[in-house]
């Protein structure tokens, strides 16, 4: 298979298109790199339902109680089955 020729574009050129206004000069690499590969989890929620919880806090309290909730609910019914 041949190798078509390169294209050379944005990438490959020499202008400097960084804006006046942008400043890197004292920025640090990877400062969020850590933090970023621990992962994170991303819900949105129903306006309705948002409208309920003033803040993240109380979206995780609530979950909480309903996994607690949940669990006892399912232990009680598999203690009944082996008894």
């Amino acid at each position: 298979m041949k190798k078509g020729k390169r294209i050379s574009g944005p990438l490959g050129s020499e202008k400097d298109t960084m804006r006046p206004e942008y400043d890197f000069s004292k920025a640090v690499r990877g400062v969020t790199a850590a933090r970023y590969a621990e992962g994170t989890n991303v819900v949105l929620l129903d306006p309705d339902v948002a409208e309920i919880f003033p803040d993240t806090r109380a979206v995780n309290e609530a979950l909480r109680t309903i996994v607690r909730v949940t669990r006892r609910s399912v232990n009680r019914r598999s203690r009944k089955r082996m008894a």
